[in-house]
Formats: structure tokens, sequence, C-alpha cells
């Protein structure tokens, strides 16, 4: 009986999303358009989560090519280092971590933001002046997570290979122009190209999540936090869940 309520709720929360997501998609392409608003969510997303992604992603690169150095050592493949590392930087883990980042910070922010204004019924209150609040907060958050959370992991790919870089200098002697001659070498537009647009629906996922939980928030100061909470919870699985077929789509397509 409990688990047919569990699974009856996911299946409505599901729904819930769907429609959501549609109406977003309905919405975005009707004017009044929300220029300024857009424009300020670009900058809190993107400038504002700059900082820390790009000390993640240096420090990312640093310890993968630390970590990964001892076993190509033990098979006399050290020269292939700055290879290895960015190849699985560029195509896996800038942009997989880039994204977990956001969803903590940018999906929790949007979750706690909107739910704080609903559960002070400002949402009510900008239908009653005439406001479309689903355009003007919504549609305008989400476009921003869209645009700016695939620039983040570009600007990570290459924090990361500069960490990389370091990494490979701290127990040998690797030239500035040697190590990326071998990156460009390795890696190619095939690579580069399937990491960055799965950044986009990385960035519809963390936005939607982010914004259904906040704009649907109810009972008060504690919705508030499990609506914030339970949107870096869900974003992040969708983060996983969209790698994995991402990883397979370009499998099938012999991307990879």
């Amino acid at each position: 009986m409990i688990k047919n309520k569990a699974f009856n709720d996911f299946l409505n929360e599901a729904g819930n999303i769907s429609a959501f997501t549609g109406r977003f998609f309905k919405e975005c392409f009707r004017p009044r358009y929300e220029f300024g608003e857009f424009l300020k969510q670009c900058y809190f997303i993107g400038y504002k989560s700059l900082g820390l992604v790009g000390v993640t992603a240096f420090i990312m690169g640093l310890v993968i090519t630390m970590q990964s150095r001892p076993t190509l050592v033990e098979f006399g493949a050290e020269a292939w280092l700055p290879k290895m590392v960015s190849v699985s930087l560029i195509r896996e883990i800038a942009p997989v971590i880039t994204a977990l980042i956001c969803a903590g910070k940018i999906g929790s922010g949007m979750g706690a933001e909107l739910g704080s204004m609903r559960v002070t019924e400002q949402i009510d209150a900008m239908e009653v002046s005439g406001t479309n609040p689903f355009k003007y907060l919504v549609v305008t958050r989400v476009f921003a997570a869209i645009l700016m959370i695939p620039i983040l992991g570009v600007l990570a790919d290459a924090i990361s290979l500069y960490g990389a870089y370091l990494g490979c200098n701290i127990h040998g002697v690797v030239s500035w122009q040697l190590f990326w001659n071998q990156v460009f070498e390795t890696n190619a537009y095939t690579d580069l190209i399937p990491a960055v647009l799965k950044t986009f629906f990385f960035g519809l996922a963390i936005g939607i999540i982010g914004c259904y939980k906040g704009y649907t928030t109810s009972k008060g100061t504690e919705g508030v936090g499990r609506s914030a909470n339970s949107a870096v919870v869900i974003a992040s699985l969708l983060v996983f869940v969209l790698d994995l077929i991402a990883v397979q789509i370009a499998d099938l397509l012999g991307l990879t």
C-alpha cells in the first residue's frame, strides 16, 4: 500500500513537472519579452557562479592529473598523461561537475527565492497587478540557465586543463607548447560539441526543477526549505540521467 502511494506520488510529480515544462515552452515564444530580468539572471547565474566553478575546475584538473600519473608511470605511459587527462576532462568530468555545482547553487537559489515569493504572496500580487509571473520569474531564469551553464562548462574545460598542465609539472617537466600540442592532437570537435550540447540540457533541467519547486511551494517557511533541498536532489539526479542518455546517443552516433 505504501509502495503504491510512493509510486503514485512519483507519477504525479513527474506529470506536474512535464506540464510545467510544457508551459515554459508555450510561454517563452509569446511576447512580452523580459530582457532586463533575463540579463539580470544571466549575471547572477554566470558571473556570480564563475568563481566557484573556476576554483573547482582548477582543483579537479590538478588532482586528476596527480592521481593518474602513478598508474601511467607504472605502465611506462607517462607521456600519455596530457592526452588521457584532457579527454576525461573535456568529454565528461568538467561538464558534469559544472552542472552539479550549478544544481546546488542555482537550483537551490531558485527554489528558495521563488518559494519565498510564493509563501509571502508576492507571486499572487504580480498576477493581480497584471504581470505574468510565470514569464517574468520562470522563463527568464530557465533561459538564463540554458545559456550560462554551457558557457561556464567551456570555461571549466579551459581552467581544468590549466590545472592539469600544472599537475604534469609537479613531478616532471612538460613544456607549455608540448602539453597543448598533445591536447589538441587528441581532442577534436567531435569531443567538444557533444560535451557542450549536453550542458544545454543540463541548464534546462536545473532551471525547470529549481523554478518548479519554488513556484509550487506551499506550507510556509518549512515548505521553502523543503523546496530548495528537493530542487538540488532532483536536479542533480537529472544531470546524471541526462549524461547517461547523452553518452549512449554519442556512442550510437560514433562520436566516442
